[in-house]
């Protein structure tokens, strides 16, 4: 049986996320690998809800605050060529990114 790689990707900017995983699966088919994905994962929603006076004095108001975290999963064929590849992308400094092997 053929070993696999499995890619996780994540980010709080879905655009970044969703370009390298375009960039991991494009690398992928020009070295001839099968992959499936990218995947999309559930969104992971951080909300943070802060009381405006911080007094305590006056109305009863309040600040929403909501992080967002996207996350994306591609398996692939761990061919060495491929996997070169892929250590010379370039990763956007506020997305993550795992590689492991299976």
């Amino acid at each position: 049986m053929p070993r696999k790689a499995r890619i996780r990707i994540w980010g709080t900017d879905h655009k970044k996320v969703e370009e390298l995983a375009r960039e991991i699966v494009d690398i992928a088919k020009k070295c001839g690998v099968n992959v499936s994905g990218p995947i999309p994962l559930p969104t992971r929603r951080l909300i943070v809800t802060v009381r405006r006076a911080p007094s305590g004095q006056g109305y009863h108001t309040f600040d929403h605050w909501e992080l967002r975290i996207h996350k994306r999963l591609i398996d692939m064929d761990a061919d060495e060529r491929a996997l070169k590849q892929l250590m010379r992308i370039r990763v956007p400094e506020d997305v993550k990114i795992e590689i492991e092997l299976i």
